[in-house]
């Protein structure tokens, strides 16, 4: 299935730039920094809604809220999320905390607790603030536009540096299909989801069960084989809904839905290459492909591996083109593969071929490298950024006053360091991202309760 640009066109307005949707973001109090708490996501009608989930055994009661709704009816109307508090191992009332908030936002919305799927995100074993909570539901729902994305966006993040958003345009039957999502995620990001939540909207008509099939495959190529530090957390939520609004005929499948899936892959790789490259502490986006496997899926491992590598991540930070730590990597991947046919190249430097070392020009990969980092740090437009106050918001230095995040931008995902190795004559191909390791990792999550 194709994925090339030809196919869709880049479109403003995120999780409301599909028809039928609208959202807030506000701030109510839960977190010490006074910024931005909670989001909320509507349908102007019960759209079909899909979800994956952390795969950890230790999950929040978000978690487990969405699951038993989406068990019993795959449809929902909104999306409410609160950062600052993780709700996870906060016992039965952690739970009855869930609950309560769903039947806030319904009461608020005149709809159904169950039409309702929530999500947190924050510090683990801490319970939400329920009473700011509820008391600023009414505002929250009063502030629903079809503009508030970015106020979305800005909501669910916590030590992230930057929102996540962005949307796609195709054509369906001759009339425009549009997908859009918000996603947040900085630290405890590895494979089998991670500390990332991300909500999907899409005006597209799909049976259920093929919306589920088609965004667990998404996640599969995307936020599954991101990487930042090796940790996954408890939280871990993708939700899409999809309301019909764009009156096509109902998607089975066919090409149809496979346009659709290319669609859906894309904006689930974009958002999760955002959280990679915005990974704590990060300075830059490593890119591996990987090919010449007997399947896609060893392709994908292999790349994860060497993504998530602890050594290979500060050679990158120490602009250190060492490539004998890549193909270690590769090594312990669990794929067999014949070493005698391993080539890795960095950029457009190949360091070894056929197994063999290779020749190359030193100063020239480190300054590649370098270069790297340097052009996606200058599209990021955040400098200076690795305290952390008790609300989890990055903060600056001097003073202590939070800063405004930007959007990451298309351009700070244009210039990732790429690692690409080949592994023999099979067709499988796969890729992963991460970032590199820098001290102020340490750092962030040093001070992360402090």
């Amino acid at each position: 299935m194709g994925q090339g640009e030809t196919q869709w066109q880049v479109v403003a307005g995120g999780v409301t730039a599909p028809k039928g949707f609208t959202a807030a973001g506000i701030s109510a109090g839960l977190k010490a920094s006074g910024a931005p708490d909670l989001a909320l996501i509507v349908s102007e009608n019960d759209a079909i809604a899909a979800a994956v989930y952390t795969q950890s055994h230790v999950r929040a009661a978000c978690v487990d809220y969405c699951q038993q709704q989406l068990d019993s009816q795959p449809s929902a109307r909104a999306i409410f999320c609160n950062s600052g508090q993780a709700n996870a191992c906060t016992g039965q009332q952690g739970w009855e905390d869930a609950v309560t908030m769903a039947e806030a936002a319904a009461e608020a919305l005149n709809t159904s607790a169950e039409k309702v799927l929530i999500a947190s995100t924050g510090v683990i074993g801490q319970r939400i603030k329920m009473e700011p909570l509820l008391a600023h539901v009414p505002k929250l729902v009063d502030q629903l536009s079809d503009h508030g994305n970015n106020a979305a966006a800005q909501a669910i993040v916590t030590t992230d540096l930057v929102t996540k958003t962005y949307a796609l345009e195709t054509k369906i039957n001759g009339r425009p299909v549009r997908v859009g999502g918000i996603a947040k995620g900085s630290g405890m990001i590895h494979p089998n989801m991670a500390t990332m939540l991300s909500f999907i909207t899409c005006d597209a008509t799909v049976a259920p069960g093929l919306w589920q099939t088609l965004l667990a495959r998404a996640v599969d190529r995307s936020f599954n084989q991101i990487t930042v530090d090796g940790d996954t957390s408890t939280n871990d939520t993708v939700i899409a809904l999809a309301n019909g609004q764009s009156k096509t005929p109902a998607i089975t499948p066919g090409p149809d839905a496979d346009r659709l899936e290319a669609m859906l892959t894309e904006l689930c790789t974009h958002l999760a290459k955002s959280i990679a490259r915005d990974g704590e502490g990060a300075t830059c986006l490593i890119e591996v492909q990987v090919s010449g496997t007997t399947s896609d899926q060893d392709a994908r491992q292999i790349a994860r591996t060497v993504a998530g590598s602890s050594l290979v991540k500060s050679a990158i930070f120490g602009r250190d083109p060492n490539w004998g730590r890549i193909a270690g990597a590769a090594g312990r991947a669990g794929v067999t593969l014949d070493q005698n046919q391993l080539k890795i190249k960095l950029g457009d430097f190949v360091l070894l071929k056929q197994g063999q070392p290779q020749a190359f020009d030193h100063p020239a990969a480190h300054a590649y490298l370098k270069q790297c980092s340097d052009l996606s740090s200058q599209a990021l437009k955040q400098q200076d950024l690795h305290s952390l106050d008790q609300g989890n918001d990055m903060i600056s230095t001097d003073g202590f006053q939070t800063i405004k995040r930007q959007e990451i931008t298309a351009e700070a995902l244009a210039h990732p360091v790429r690692i690409e190795i080949n592994v023999g004559n099979g067709a499988g191909t796969g890729s992963a991202w991460g970032c590199d390791l820098s001290y102020d990792y340490v750092k962030i999550n040093a001070e992360y309760t402090t």
